[in-house]
């Protein structure tokens, strides 16, 4: 019987494992083509990840894996594929975070060229050194007097002639020998000869000479020629989020355009008959949809495109086309709903019928149905139906995934909390619990659980802070016991 061989990380799970698992996957095999379909026709060529795109770390160091193989069932067996799926069941959430992990490093996005304008919140696809030094040249830390530091005074005071001005911007300035100064504003380069710069509260100027007092050090209030950065050095790494500090590292290098990885795009789908778009009146038994405007948000707040943002009925046919047009667009398909055990429940087995499913179901709490898995060079992530869980399982999952394809390299340490009530966690699952945060006067964070955490409750998603990470296992908490909040 042949072996299906899914990596695992072996290690704790905790949050900074989710960036920190990420390693080199091999690219696919000679002779296949990323964007191979079972409705091949369907697709259009170009969508999704470029062919030649290789796989990167993003981990600081190569985590340690083990291999976990599930047994395939034999094809002559149907009940036993039945009863026994072909991928992983019930899993914890490290070993789902890993799978994941895997998938989204073999699609790294492809990088394009982008003015620095429209560089930000953008993620650099490739190391940026210095061109030149910066400064480019020594200038002046302050407003005063530029003078040779050996000249100054050790005691008393001692009387400068001015040689002459230089401000920033200027195109020359005047030399300065022996027991002579030159005026100097701040950004202006030092004149030939100096080497020091008194602040002008320190001189007494009268025509022109500049009374100098003990006290000043040679060498004081100069920026020395690459003191920033000498050319060369690392200034930025592929991976780094672009933000505010990072533009303008690449501005004051004069750089226009940056590579950056093209944004992730992404395909939304929510499922069920009940689902009634904004605006129109709801009739018995319908609700108004807010999953598909809730993950679309989601996605762009993870610096992804939204291609399609769709409703579709628990049909399996109008699922399957749903998928498939998805699939040809987009990068990553994000669904909510139909992903149980529910009669009208279609995602896995129309799924599987035109993709590849990675894992079905984590051992977690909200979002035990969560399903994983692939079409051709697409994503899909098959989300539960019950908001809270959409929201939180986009979280875990799928913005940890977005970030792997974008080659984020950042690692953030995660946050922590102490719980400001006891807590009986009465199930194995891993829990991420909404909360509300405050800090005291000491400076201690406090993390107070929503008393009410059902799955389908808006008004807690809106008021939540943060997620409280509980791991797997029954246990006692104590107030003052320190949790994990997941990041992002």
């Amino acid at each position: 019987m042949r072996k299906r061989v899914v990596r695992a990380c072996v290690r704790r799970a905790s949050p900074s494992l989710c960036l920190r698992c990420i390693g080199s996957v091999p690219s696919p095999r000679p002779g296949t083509h990323p964007r191979r379909l079972r409705c091949a026709s369907m697709v259009r060529p170009g969508a999704g990840t470029q062919r030649s795109t290789r796989s990167r770390s993003i981990s600081m160091a190569q985590a340690r894996r083990s291999i976990i193989s599930t047994t395939r069932p034999d094809s002559a067996s149907m009940s036993a594929r039945m009863t026994s799926p072909e991928y992983p069941t019930r899993i914890g959430l490290e070993q789902a975070l890993e799978i994941v992990a895997a998938s989204a490093a073999q699609h790294r996005l492809p990088e394009e060229s982008v003015v620095l304008g429209d560089a930000r919140g953008r993620v650099l696809g490739m190391d940026v050194r210095a061109p030149h030094p910066l400064p480019p040249f020594a200038n002046s830390a302050m407003d005063g007097f530029a003078l040779r530091g050996a000249d100054l005074p050790v005691e008393g005071e001692r009387i400068f002639g001015l040689a002459g001005d230089v401000f920033a911007g200027a195109s020359s300035s005047p030399s300065v020998g022996a027991g002579q100064c030159v005026r100097i504003t701040t950004g202006a380069p030092i004149p030939p000869g100096a080497d020091t710069v008194v602040i002008k509260e320190n001189v007494s100027v009268f025509g022109n000479g500049v009374v100098v007092r003990a006290g000043a050090k040679p060498g004081a209030n100069v920026r020395a020629a690459g003191e920033d950065y000498a050319v060369g050095d690392l200034a930025l790494a592929a991976g780094t989020p672009l933000g505010a500090a990072q533009l303008a590292v690449l501005a004051a290098f004069g750089i226009e355009r940056v590579a950056v990885r093209r944004r992730p795009r992404i395909a939304v789908i929510a499922t069920g008959n009940e689902l009634v778009p904004a605006g129109q009146p709801l009739g018995f038994g319908q609700i108004h949809e807010s999953n598909a405007v809730m993950l679309a948000a989601l996605a762009r707040e993870s610096g992804a495109d939204v291609v399609a943002q769709r409703c579709v009925r628990d049909d399996p046919d109008a699922l399957r086309a749903a998928l498939l047009e998805g699939a040809a667009d987009a990068d990553v398909i994000i669904t909510s709903g139909g992903v149980s055990a529910g009669e009208a429940d279609h995602l896995p087995r129309v799924l599987s019928g035109i993709g590849d499913i990675r894992f079905h179901k984590v051992r977690l709490k909200p979002g035990m149905p969560t399903l994983f898995g692939q079409i051709g060079a697409c994503l899909c992530f098959g989300l539960p139906g019950n908001p809270v869980a959409s929201a939180v399982t986009f979280r875990v999952f799928v913005h940890f995934a977005l970030r792997a394809m974008l080659g984020v390299t950042t690692v953030h340490e995660p946050d922590h909390a102490r719980l400001d009530e006891p807590l009986h966690k009465r199930h194995a699952r891993a829990e991420f619990a909404r909360c509300s945060l405050r800090t005291d006067g000491d400076g201690v964070r406090w993390a107070t659980l929503h008393a009410k955490q059902g799955s389908g409750m808006l008004r807690g998603l809106a008021e939540t802070d943060a997620l409280a990470l509980l791991p797997e296992g029954e246990k006692e908490y104590q107030r003052g016991d320190v949790v994990t909040l997941w990041p992002g």
